[in-house]
């Protein structure tokens, strides 16, 4: 189970990003090297979904004070994008699906808005690389 903070940052959430992130790269190399065995790996990619992820289960760490304006942007960014939260039990059938299928998708999002935020995220890394190139290119030697 990835999420699509294994895909996209957000602030203030860098260590679970972190950790998504990893798995995403631990779980694509483990794809390959099992394949050879006909076993499929897949991450499910999450958006935001009614479950207690955020809430009283979670454990937080004492807010500092200097920090608060960061904080209230990063309220106001995830309020913008935030769509209408998946229901986690919808999911099982979806799940099932992935399972029988015969060619099952290493990575696959569930939800309506990880698709546009890893596009967005995605257009502006290629963005950049195409920028720098030249200097990637310069660097090999």
């Amino acid at each position: 189970m990835s999420s699509i903070g294994g895909i996209t940052a957000f602030q203030n959430v860098g260590i679970y990003n972190a950790s998504k992130w990893a798995l995403e790269g631990f779980s694509q190399s483990l794809a390959q090297e099992v394949a050879s065995f006909g076993i499929h790996v897949t991450l499910i990619e999450p958006g935001g979904f009614s479950t207690d992820w955020a809430g009283s289960s979670s454990k937080r760490s004492q807010p500092l004070p200097g920090y608060q304006e960061v904080h209230d942007e990063a309220d106001r960014l995830r309020s913008q994008r935030v769509s209408a939260p998946g229901d986690p039990k919808a999911s099982a059938a979806a799940v099932l699906k992935i399972v029988d299928a015969e060619k099952p998708p290493l990575r696959v999002f569930f939800g309506e808005l990880p698709l546009r935020l890893a596009k967005a995220d995605y257009e502006s890394r290629l963005a950049t690389w195409e920028k720098w190139q030249p200097v990637a290119i310069e660097a090999q030697g």
